[in-house]
């Protein structure tokens, strides 16, 4: 599509370009992300359910798409809108498929190109992250949607991405698995780990089963009598969208589940730990979106380069008397990661599995092993 197209903020900014995927209009939360890489990753990933996501990168769909880089379990964009600079109309790597704009159409997500995402990138980091709407109808009537819709704050997204049924996830990276988790994993491993999919991509599954896991995800609203029935030796708290506050119905199941297994938690999983531990959570002014987030781990010094998708952020000050710091952003010193030693509990805010972005901070899936083993022996 090359109609005329716009992409109209809640505060009546508005960016003038060209309609890019299906015909139709949108409307969500107005996100950036600044990694140069994984945009398919990007529109796959559960966790931006009801976002208009702008990529910072000038140029995007140069590789094309291709089934093997989905993130979700579902096959398909869970993105609300998608919007970028310069869209390549050419496709050129050995594993593409189809181009980006045949991607999107395909999967019914409207989208923008065309416009100055440098200006709209300086706009969000000054003013917020803002409700948007993308479209070919009048700049008036997108304005008047966006300033309609809902607000993030409040809404629980979880509802919308996580399974309706259990499922069992047996598929580790095969000849793509990191060196870090390589070898981790045989043919007689018994560690039983039960996922609550809050959204969860298909990397951290992957790293879980590399990581020597037999995996079952069961839906957010499992109960935690029911996940005990499964008899397993660890829990996982899985990445996902929305506001981790709305989620109280698997707040407190993880309540209930603390001190009986170990526990491992990422992004939106970190916050509902935090949250079950007691702590509180806030809204971020525009987020942690990208691949290059330095995060400190305050035991051993040590930097880790993190891949970050979230909007929502853990309280510091709250955890006092509840949880103990264990990670820091250190752009904005904010929390990245959480110890419960009590309960054999640990989060991080940032996502150790990649898809996209570095490998730094794999082993985190082996300390949860290492604990899972130590437990059993215990």
């Amino acid at each position: 599509m090359n109609d005329a197209a716009y992409l109209c903020l809640a505060d009546g900014t508005q960016f003038e370009g060209r309609a890019l995927g299906a015909a139709g209009r949108t409307v969500g939360e107005v996100v950036f992300t600044t990694g140069m890489t994984g945009y398919q990753e990007v529109l796959t990933d559960p966790s931006y359910t009801g976002q208009l996501v702008t990529m910072t990168a000038p140029q995007i769909g140069n590789t094309g798409c291709n089934p093997q880089d989905e993130e979700s379990v579902t096959d398909r964009p869970h993105v609300a809108g998608f919007i970028v600079r310069d869209a390549s109309d050419r496709a050129s790597n050995w594993r593409s498929e189809e181009t980006l704009s045949a991607y999107l159409t395909r999967h019914g997500i409207a989208a923008i190109s065309g416009i100055d995402t440098r200006r709209l990138t300086k706009h969000l980091r000054d003013g917020g992250a803002q409700n948007g709407a993308i479209g070919t109808d009048a700049p008036e009537t997108l304005v008047r949607i966006a300033r309609e819709a809902p607000a993030m704050t409040g809404q629980d997204l979880v509802a919308r991405v996580t399974p309706s049924r259990p499922y069992e996830w047996t598929e580790g990276s095969g000849d793509w698995c990191p060196e870090k988790l390589r070898g981790l994993s045989d043919e007689g491993t018994t560690r039983h780990v039960v996922v609550m999919d809050f959204g969860i991509k298909r990397n951290i599954l992957r790293c879980l089963v590399d990581s020597g896991c037999r995996v079952t995800a069961v839906p957010a609203t499992t109960s935690a009598t029911d996940i005990m029935t499964l008899q397993p030796d660890g829990v996982f708290l899985s990445n996902g969208p929305g506001d981790p506050a709305a989620v109280t119905y698997a707040i407190e199941t993880i309540r209930q589940l603390l001190g009986q297994r170990p526990v491992f938690g990422i992004c939106l999983g970190h916050q509902l730990l935090a949250l079950a531990a007691g702590a509180k959570t806030y809204k971020l002014k525009f987020g942690h979106r990208g691949i290059n987030q330095p995060v400190k781990d305050l035991a051993t010094g040590r930097v880790e380069i993190t891949t970050q998708n979230h909007g929502f952020c853990v309280d510091l000050d709250s955890l006092v008397g509840k949880a103990h710091s264990t990670h820091i952003n250190l752009n904005d010193g904010t929390s990245e990661g959480i110890e419960i030693p009590d309960s054999d509990a640990f989060s991080v805010q940032f996502h150790p599995e990649a898809a996209a972005g570095p490998h730094d901070a794999l082993y985190l899936f082996k300390r949860f092993t290492d604990r899972i083993d130590r437990a059993r022996s215990s």
